[in-house]
Protein backbone atom coordinates (compact mmCIF):
# COMPACT_ATOMS: atom_id res chain seq x y z
CA UNK A 1 0.00 0.00 0.00
CA UNK A 2 2.78 2.29 1.03
CA UNK A 3 6.54 2.61 0.43
CA UNK A 4 9.00 2.81 2.93
CA UNK A 5 10.03 6.49 1.25
CA UNK A 6 6.97 7.70 1.47
CA UNK A 7 6.33 6.63 5.46
CA UNK A 8 9.72 8.73 5.82
CA UNK A 9 8.71 11.81 3.58
CA UNK A 10 5.36 11.78 5.65
CA UNK A 11 7.74 11.58 9.00
CA UNK A 12 9.86 14.51 8.02
CA UNK A 13 6.75 16.86 6.56
CA UNK A 14 5.41 15.83 9.71
CA UNK A 15 8.43 17.26 11.99
CA UNK A 16 8.29 19.71 9.95
CA UNK A 17 4.85 21.00 10.72
CA UNK A 18 4.88 20.42 14.51
CA UNK A 19 8.18 22.47 15.29
CA UNK A 20 6.44 25.30 12.63
CA UNK A 21 3.74 24.99 15.05
CA UNK A 22 5.36 25.36 18.01
CA UNK A 23 7.79 27.74 17.52
CA UNK A 24 4.63 29.89 15.94
CA UNK A 25 3.12 29.44 19.32
CA UNK A 26 6.25 30.75 21.47
CA UNK A 27 6.62 33.36 18.80
CA UNK A 28 2.93 34.28 19.97
CA UNK A 29 2.80 33.59 23.56
CA UNK A 30 6.22 34.80 24.87
CA UNK A 31 8.38 37.12 21.99
CA UNK A 32 6.14 39.36 20.81
CA UNK A 33 4.54 40.33 23.92
CA UNK A 34 8.05 40.90 25.80
CA UNK A 35 9.26 42.82 22.49
CA UNK A 36 5.78 44.70 22.50
CA UNK A 37 5.63 45.76 26.36
CA UNK A 38 9.38 46.70 26.63
CA UNK A 39 9.13 48.86 23.87
CA UNK A 40 6.21 50.45 25.57
CA UNK A 41 8.10 50.34 28.87
CA UNK A 42 10.84 52.55 27.28
CA UNK A 43 8.47 54.62 25.56
CA UNK A 44 6.68 55.63 28.60
CA UNK A 45 9.76 55.83 30.77
CA UNK A 46 11.45 58.47 27.73
CA UNK A 47 8.16 60.12 28.07
CA UNK A 48 8.40 60.46 32.14
CA UNK A 49 12.02 61.73 31.93
CA UNK A 50 11.27 64.19 28.90
CA UNK A 51 8.50 65.82 31.12
CA UNK A 52 11.17 65.85 34.33
CA UNK A 53 13.26 68.43 32.23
Amino acid sequence: MFEFDQYLGFLAFLTILTIGFWLFFVLLLFVIPYWVFGALKERIEEFIEERKK
